[in-house]
């Protein structure tokens, strides 16, 4: 699949997808394979909680095209560290662990506490030059989102040095009044922070955490859309990531993204799940015959 952008989800690993996304058999060893003839990048949120062993990072490579991105979260042994520079010779052991995704791992992404704040600066200099990679950097501390000299400071430095500030927007997320669990456990998660848009190098980062109503998303995606198709038409190659409060329907999320990605970009590849669709409705069919429904 060509596409001028990056397109996917929070992971690859998830149950809830089959009979959608996965067809109803299909079993979870082949989940990564099935999920890279759909999408061409992942959000590594697996490496986030814990090192995969060395046999595992084999596995990933054979089954992930060339032309796909794994966007491996820093371990949070290194990203909550109360000292970054102290965690360096980690950051080289993840970098050397990761080796055989090749390219696939662009850009790696380091995901910061809130108590990560301006005074610390200097620690993430360190963490940069150590790891020699492409680095995309999310922040959650409020002075990076007060427009002050402090999140200046921090926009100087990721773009004189290429490393992309990752645009978090959870604004469909606390637009939803539910009681439902998902939701709850959602938003007591995910920071509630004015939205950046920025784009300090050729591969601007999307995180969109959205409602679990998906007709509800489209007020909230509008301006994404047009910053991705101008991202695009400028010759940057975006990453963009749906999310829902559960991700059960982040794939359907996304689906809905490309789809009308497509408008405001006359000639964008379909997505190729129109086979994958059939077999799974093909699937639900067998059952019905079976059951008499």
């Amino acid at each position: 699949m060509s596409l001028p952008y990056f397109l996917g989800c929070p992971s690859w690993n998830e149950a809830a997808w089959r009979g959608s996304l996965y067809s109803p058999g299909l079993q979870a060893t082949e989940y990564l394979a099935r999920y890279c003839s759909v999408f061409n990048t992942v959000e590594g949120n697996t490496t986030l909680y814990a090192w995969p062993s060395e046999q595992k990072i084999e596995r990933w490579a054979a089954l992930m095209p060339d032309g796909f991105r794994f966007c491996a979260k820093l371990p949070r042994e290194i990203s909550q560290a109360s000292d970054l520079r102290d965690v360096l010779e980690m950051v080289l052991s993840f970098r050397s662990l990761l080796a055989p995704l090749g390219r696939r791992v662009s850009p790696f992404w380091l995901q910061l506490p809130a108590t990560f704040g301006p005074a610390r600066l200097a620690e993430l200099v360190q963490l940069i030059d150590t790891l020699d990679r492409p680095l995309a950097v999310e922040v959650r501390h409020s002075a990076f989102f007060a427009k002050g000299e402090e999140e200046r400071a921090l926009n100087r430095l990721l773009r004189e040095r290429g490393v992309e500030r990752i645009c978090m927007d959870t604004r469909a997320l606390f637009s939803c009044q539910s009681r439902d669990p998902a939701v709850l456990h959602a938003q007591s998660k995910k920071p509630r922070l004015p939205v950046r848009p920025a784009a300090f190098s050729d591969a601007p980062q999307l995180r969109f955490v959205g409602h679990p109503e998906l007709e509800a998303n489209d007020r909230f995606l509008a301006p994404w859309l047009d910053k991705v198709a101008a991202w695009i038409e400028s010759g940057k190659r975006p990453h963009v990531y749906l999310h829902t409060p559960d991700n059960r329907l982040a794939p359907d999320l996304a689906m809905r993204f490309h789809e009308q990605l497509g408008e405001r970009l006359p000639g964008l590849p379909p997505l190729p799940v129109t086979a994958m669709q059939s077999e799974s409705q093909l699937s639900l069919l067998d059952i019905a015959d079976l059951t008499g429904r």
